[in-house]
């Protein structure tokens, strides 16, 4: 199912979110940064920044992304209410895994990939609970991708393998998935409703969920994605903060003139 072009068919489903308890939740790289051909020079840029630090005054907002808790962490200028890493696997509240497995895991399959791969172009990244292989440097892309994905698909203990841009993801086969992190998160803080944005394959285990409650938009059309919307590009970022920040704003302020009359009971 392909979305449609969200500030032309979608902003009016905003008025209705943020009426209460709304939860905002975002991808890191190639959402709220830029995709760059080696994953540490990624930086999230200063707009970016400026309004998610004033987002988080009127919402609960939650980064939900590949990379490392730490490694995202170290790129922030603002205290999100919630960083998620590994696809899920780290940060999501009550979370019951045991983080040493899933690191003994992918220390193994860390070894067997740096014995195998042999690639100058092909980089092995390990995030402590999962891998990412990347070949946005290789030679032949397609080349590449089929040998790693032959390969990846031979490792042990079996691996869940998420293709993206230029990159495989290898998580531990029960590794849960942004989607499932994105529903603990709106169980965790109470949230009502959330809104998702993302652009890569690992986003859509969110957007498939297909939940009235989560109103998801991906960066750029694709017309195998399941998200609700799509954002033509992720420029496009700015609006939608801007909207999002616009209209918790108005909530707020309305909230607070009708207490004040003494038609709403005080709310925590």
């Amino acid at each position: 199912m392909s979305g449609m072009p969200f500030f032309e068919s979608g902003i009016q489903h905003l008025d209705e979110l943020v009426r209460d308890r709304l939860l905002c939740a975002f991808d890191f790289d190639g959402t709220l940064a830029p995709i760059v051909t080696r994953p540490e020079a990624a930086r999230m840029p200063p707009g970016t920044m400026q309004r998610l630090a004033e987002l988080t005054r009127y919402a609960p907002v939650a980064i939900i992304t590949g990379r490392s808790v730490a490694d995202v962490r170290e790129r922030l200028q603002f205290q999100p209410d919630f960083i998620v890493g590994n696809h899920g696997l780290e940060g999501v509240p009550d979370s019951s895994r045991h983080r040493e497995d899933d690191e003994a895991m992918c220390a193994g399959w860390l070894q067997a990939l740096s014995t195998a791969v042999t690639d100058p172009g092909v980089r092995l990244e390990n995030k402590g609970c999962s891998l990412s292989v990347h070949y946005r440097l290789a030679r032949d892309h397609a080349k590449a991708e089929a040998n790693l994905a032959d390969l990846l698909g031979r490792l042990a203990p079996q691996a869940r393998i998420v293709a993206g841009k230029c990159v495989f993801n290898v998580m531990p086969p029960d590794a849960p998935h942004k989607g499932d992190a994105l529903q603990r998160l709106m169980q965790s803080c109470n949230a009502r409703y959330a809104i998702y944005a993302g652009d890569d394959v690992t986003d859509e285990d969110v957007f498939r969920m297909r939940r009235p409650d989560v109103l998801s938009i991906r960066i750029g059309r694709a017309a195998d994605s399941e998200a609700d919307f799509f954002l033509h590009h992720r420029l496009d970022m700015f609006r939608l903060l801007d909207e999002l920040i616009k209209r918790l704003r108005e909530a707020r302020a309305s909230n607070w003139l009708r207490t004040a009359s003494g038609f709403l009971p005080a709310t925590a």
